[in-house]
């Protein structure tokens, strides 16, 4: 196995393969039809058949010579040393444990595709990589003192990638403090001292400190100073020399709360600034992840998300909407026809990865046709009809809300809101900023809440 790892990055020169065309070259090594391949697994036989079709062409192209599954143990042997690749004895290579399962985990069996809800595993055979996002945020987190900020609405997949970053960084040997501010309750935020001591305590059990935040709390200075030198002092003292990741996601629940969120934003990027001259802080590398653009008036100096690197999430071209088909085993989305049928499916969701994932898993279990999905789409007989309810629920319960969307759907061209109204009906996923202009995210909704909101006007 790890003569074979060699052997094609040799001929690649380091070019990294994903984990689904390593499946197709162990397969292909152990003699396996692309039937067999695609049996029992989540993938459909046409998509492992284009995965093997484009994996020998770029062998190919990269060793000068034909790379075909019949000849892939002679092409191989050329590029490694000191191994035997008698065709009778792969599985006994290959079962040898090696930097190749290291690097590749869990790529020789799929599992059942579950139904779409929350972050994928890390692992999963239905991420859709959006480059060069992965390989941007990857490189990214190897710099010292970095700040990365990852932004989109709602079920975008934020959560999906900073796993995945997470995981990388685990591969470097950094530590991780993971926080996810929904679990807070609410009393956490009535003070900024009583948020940073909640903050501090958090960080300090996650990487397995004792919390001794009274050596190092002092009233006369403040909590934010309190803080800093409780990080300073203690945590990043005691964290040997690996760095540590400080993950935060759902930040946007510290917008929420002015009072807290003017302090610790511009403590995050005064955080970040100190790296640049005390080695300390160098050890620390944080990622901010969150919906909506901060809509709390803070100075050019303040905010954080003028340093750093920002990650925007992109919605699903065609071409990754027809991709994530086949790996839900759709193999009539294969070629140029499948792609014209699901062009409507991916106008009607604006390629928004939930919606998209939520219609292909209906479709991969023959549930419903594509067409009477669509044609259902807004209505309460759809599947989408559950996440739409809970959507104009929560625009019920804030009549400015509901005002700000009906402006939205009254119009065909893009309108101008209320910069808070924005920011929340972004961060639901309803609608799409650019500047100071808003529209609708997709068709979907312009089709759902036309009609609903039509009633409670």
């Amino acid at each position: 196995m790890e003569e074979l790892l060699e052997a094609v990055e040799k001929i690649l020169q380091n070019k990294p393969l994903d984990s689904i065309e390593w499946f197709v070259l162990y397969q292909s090594w152990l003699g396996k039809t692309y039937d067999e391949m695609a049996e029992g697994t989540g993938y459909g036989r046409n998509y492992i058949k284009q995965v093997g079709s484009q994996l020998w062409q770029d062998l190919s192209q990269a060793a000068g010579e034909r790379v075909t599954k019949k000849n892939l143990h002679l092409v191989l042997s050329k590029y490694s040393q000191g191994i035997s690749w008698q065709q009778n004895q792969p599985e006994q290579q290959f079962n040898r444990e090696s930097r190749f399962t290291s690097l590749y985990p869990n790529i020789f069996s799929v599992g059942k595709i579950e139904f779409p809800s929350g972050p994928l595993a890390v692992d999963s055979p239905l991420y859709i990589n959006r480059p060069p996002i992965e390989e941007l945020i990857c490189k990214e987190i190897l710099h010292p003192g970095c700040l990365i900020r990852i932004k989109a609405p709602r079920k975008m997949g934020k959560s999906s990638l900073l796993n995945r970053m997470i995981a990388y960084a685990k591969e470097q040997g950094y530590q991780i403090v993971y926080l996810d501010f929904q679990e807070a309750d609410q009393e956490v935020f009535t003070s900024l001292d009583k948020f940073l001591r909640w903050f501090c305590v958090y960080v300090s059990r996650q990487l397995n400190l004792l919390a001794c935040l009274d050596d190092f709390w002092d009233i006369e200075m403040g909590s934010k100073v309190s803080c800093k030198i409780y990080f300073e002092a203690y945590i990043l003292q005691y964290i040997a020399s690996n760095p540590v990741v400080l993950a935060l996601n759902e930040v946007q629940r510290v917008f929420e709360h002015h009072n807290i969120a003017q302090d610790f934003l511009p403590m995050l990027r005064f955080w970040h600034e100190q790296a640049k001259q005390d080695p300390i802080w160098q050890k620390l590398r944080m990622v901010v992840v969150h919906t909506t653009e901060i809509y709390i008036p803070l100075k050019l100096n303040q905010s954080p998300f003028n340093v750093g690197i920002t990650i925007t999430l992109p919605p699903f071209s065609l071409k990754q909407v027809q991709d994530l088909a086949l790996r839900y085993g759709l193999d009539w989305a294969a070629d140029l026809l499948g792609a014209q049928r699901l062009a409507p499916l991916q106008a009607m969701v604006g390629g928004h990865p939930y919606l998209v994932n939520l219609a292909l898993y209906h479709l991969s279990g023959q549930e419903i046709t594509l067409e009477l999905l669509l044609e259902t789409a807004s209505t309460s007989a759809g599947i989408y009809t559950q996440y739409l309810r809970e959507l104009l629920g929560l625009l019920q319960k804030e009549p400015q809300l509901m005002s700000a969307m009906q402006q939205v759907i009254a119009s065909d061209q893009k309108v101008k809101l209320d910069a808070l109204a924005a920011y929340k009906l972004e961060s639901m996923g309803l609608v799409q900023i650019n500047g100071d202009q808003v529209s609708l995210m997709c068709e979907l909704y312009r089709l759902y809440f036309s009609q609903q909101l039509g009633k409670h006007s």
